[in-house]
């Protein structure tokens, strides 16, 4: 699985579409084209009849059979800085499924047991200034190119998408200074890429984890980001649910706690109304009544069901919310803001203060409001994170979600495959187009 647990992942967890994969239909059609033609050339007996090869001074060129050339192939990123690499088990088991070819009786012939092969592990992190001439390879193959070469375009696919997704998170981790980020951007892709980017995101944290001394667990919105590794997704209340129940967030919350498994964290969304502040108090104040009425009929577990986690603040970047005083400045008044977390926090800290309790509730009602986390959500990435954690802003947990796919500037994690080697009469000459070269990375290990 990665370098966690030491672990690959196989097909049974991907579950690649294999024949089509084998067909080349996810592959640039280049790459079929160039397979095509070597194998037509190997069939035809061929040899390189050219007179402008770049082989070493002493190598002749004659009787060399291009269509079964073999070659040394490197995949790796050019994202400047660290980048945590992901999608490594899933190239790997393309190659292992997918490199041979078609026989005349249109059967395939799987050759990827005479293929060299190194990898990194998942969660491995390489280090880059963007120069592809000094880059760490994260794949090393060799073998018959025209065996593998349509699988470049698949393998490139995974390893840039997943990589991306995790660099990105392991970043907003980092400037979350160790408080959670809830991975929230399923609804801004397709979802057919939600397993490989749950997964990403998995990885992410427990580098983090493995990092920075924590302890953090994952926070996927659907079950299918958790199916490659276990996880299931979780969530509480959307706005529509509020909407279904007339607008009352606080009675929505209290047929939630009523209805779902107490398992699951009980979190308002008190932005509705866009008054985070006087939904906040009135969620806290109603769960708090039943949460005390089943504790004092010796009810304790059942009285758990209402136990307020945490309110979520959701508030349009285009909108001021009532609780927020005006500043004239977007920044200081649009949106989840500063000013609106510190306004919920010390309003959530002394509600308890204007219920109608006995003395011997007073501890115990404060208790359950400093409780009551805040989620924060809307538009943050690891540059408004840093914003909050610099002013120290009471947020409690980040919801993060289509920053989280950025891949512009710094954060474009493209990755690429070069030929570097080739093989020819028993020796292993380098031939790189210019601009690249045969590199290495010590934690490329030899997989088969």
């Amino acid at each position: 699985m990665s370098i966690f647990d030491g672990r690959r992942l196989d097909n049974t967890t991907f579950k690649l579409d294999i024949e089509r994969m084998r067909r080349g239909w996810y592959t640039d059609k280049y790459f079929t084209n160039i397979a095509t033609m070597l194998s037509a050339l190997s069939k035809a007996g061929y040899t390189y009849r050219g007179d402008h090869h770049h082989l070493p001074p002493g190598l002749s060129p004659e009787g060399i059979a291009v269509g079964d050339i073999e070659v040394e192939m490197q995949w790796f990123t050019r994202r400047p800085g660290a980048t945590l690499v992901v999608g490594v088990d899933k190239a790997l088991t393309m190659l292992r499924h997918c490199t041979g070819y078609f026989n005349e009786h249109g059967e395939f012939v799987n050759t990827a047991d005479h293929l060299q092969v190194w990898a990194v592990h998942d969660g491995t992190i390489v280090n880059g200034n963007g120069d592809p001439l000094n880059v760490r390879p994260v794949i090393r193959v060799r073998g018959r190119y025209r065996d593998f070469a349509i699988l470049e375009t698949p393998t490139l696919g995974i390893l840039t998408r997943a990589s991306r997704v995790a660099t990105n998170v392991y970043e907003t981790l980092i400037a979350a200074r160790g408080k959670p980020v809830l991975f929230f951007p399923a609804r801004f892709d397709v979802h057919e890429v939600q397993a490989a980017d749950g997964y990403a995101y998995n990885i992410a944290v427990q580098r983090f984890n493995m990092d920075y001394a924590s302890t953090l667990g994952p926070f996927v919105s659907t079950d299918a980001q958790g199916d490659w590794w276990g996880g299931a997704g979780g969530g509480t209340v959307a706005h529509a649910a509020i909407a279904s129940f007339l607008g009352d967030t606080a009675e929505a919350m209290l047929a939630f706690a009523e209805v779902l498994p107490v398992s699951i964290p009980r979190i308002a969304l008190v932005d509705f109304n866009n008054d985070c502040v006087g939904d906040s108090l009135l969620v806290c104040r109603k769960m708090f009544e039943r949460y005390r009425a089943l504790c004092e009929a010796g009810q304790p577990e059942e009285a758990e069901r209402y136990r307020l986690y945490g309110v979520r603040l959701d508030t349009s970047g285009s909108l001021r919310d009532v609780s927020v005083p005006p500043l004239g400045d977007p920044q200081l008044d649009l949106g989840v803001n500063p000013r609106l977390v510190f306004l919920v926090r010390q309003a959530l800290d002394t509600a308890w203060e204007g219920w109608d309790l006995p003395a011997e509730w007073h501890d115990r009602a404060r208790a359950y409001c400093h409780s009551v986390r805040i989620v924060v959500s809307g538009g943050f990435n690891p540059e408004k994170i840093q914003r909050f954690e610099r002013l120290k802003v009471p947020a409690d947990i980040y919801a993060v979600g289509s920053s989280l796919f950025d891949n512009h500037g710094p954060t474009v994690t493209d990755f690429t495959a070069d030929v570097v080697r080739i093989k020819v009469k028993g020796q292993w000459i380098d031939m790189a187009k210019v601009g690249r070269r045969a590199l290495d990375n010590p934690d490329l290990e030899r997989v088969w």
